[in-house]
């Protein structure tokens, strides 16, 4: 498991965990996402699964940004890429 920086967004904080299973992301997750009012809440749980699906297939933080969560996006390709430099991918 690999835990990325914690990422502060206009609209609260994201950090992202991953796991690696030799040099392949197994499993992406938000530890910390952007919920500090319904609507932030809302963008999260819609976004956040659309981007854990896009990092597992591109295997990077090169994945395109979620329409309306754009500022989710950036923080999770942020944490996402501090997770995968302590992984050495």
């Amino acid at each position: 498991m690999f835990t990325g920086e914690v990422v502060s967004t206009r609209f609260g904080d994201i950090q992202v965990q991953m796991s690696v299973v030799d040099g392949t992301i197994t499993d992406a997750v938000a530890v910390t996402y952007p919920a500090v009012d319904a609507k932030s809440a809302a963008i999260s749980a819609s976004s956040i699964p659309t981007l854990r699906s896009e990092t597992l297939a591109a295997q990077s933080a090169d994945i395109a940004t979620v329409s309306g969560a754009s500022y989710t996006t950036t923080g999770w390709t942020t944490s996402l890429q501090s997770a995968l430099t302590q992984a050495g991918l």
